[in-house]
């Protein structure tokens, strides 16, 4: 890890991010974003690929927005394309918190079908909160392509991204409750029930889903 060579009163911080002992790791990473610097940039971003606590990583990302998005931006968009999934899946996350939309062509197809699940569902929450407005249909489409994979927390993270897009999801979704594969069925048919109704739950529309597909049914209102 690279420490800046000047500004010594920042190092001893920088090097509280390397401890073994994750409350010191946290205090430090509330140091640094508690005194923003535009060199503590890339350790921030370097640390979040190996830090193994979630709640020193969220540290970390809000430490992160605390810098100008002309800083970090690049570097996190740099990092979506690391070979390391949590080095992948944890920038993602940072670029949705900080929400500057120049950051939008980062997020390519690739990463939203990464082979990942947390590296995908990260894509995912970063996509709809970034993507222009004029391109939320085509978001939509890739989006659901993803239907029906993986398992609860991975089919809620892609309903909730599917969602937040609004209206416009409705005939990619709608044709995606006839597609050949039930659990994309299912999934098409729950995310279409929260949609109409963000109180059902998960757990209840997917049960509902279920009994529509076996029943040969395409949606909660027929075929």
């Amino acid at each position: 890890m690279t420490l800046p060579t000047q500004g010594t009163d920042a190092t001893p911080a920088l090097r509280g991010l390397e401890d073994s002992r994750s409350s010191v790791r946290l205090r430090a990473a509330l140091a640094v974003g508690t005194t923003p610097d535009p060199r503590f940039v890339g350790t921030l971003v370097e640390r979040c690929a190996v830090e193994p606590e979630f709640y020193v990583r969220e540290m970390l990302t809000w430490a992160l927005t605390r810098h100008a998005p002309s800083v970090t931006v690049p570097e996190l968009l740099r990092e979506v394309r690391s070979e390391r999934a949590q080095a992948r899946s944890q920038a993602l996350h940072t670029l949705s918190k900080i929400g500057d939309r120049r950051a939008w062509p980062g997020i390519t197809r690739a990463l939203l079908s990464d082979a990942d699940d947390e590296v995908a569902r990260s894509a995912w929450r970063a996509a709809v909160v970034l993507v222009p407005e004029d391109e939320e249909a085509e978001l939509a489409d890739v989006l659901a392509a993803q239907l029906g994979r993986g398992g609860r927390d991975t089919q809620l993270s892609l309903s909730r991204a599917l969602i937040a897009l609004g209206e416009v999801i409705m005939p990619t979704l709608r044709a995606a409750t006839r597609a050949l594969d039930p659990r994309v069925r299912q999934h098409a048919i729950a995310t279409e029930r929260l949609l109409r109704d963000p109180d059902a739950g998960f757990e209840r529309a997917i049960e509902e889903a279920k009994r529509v597909v076996a029943l040969g049914g395409t949606s909660q209102e027929g075929g």
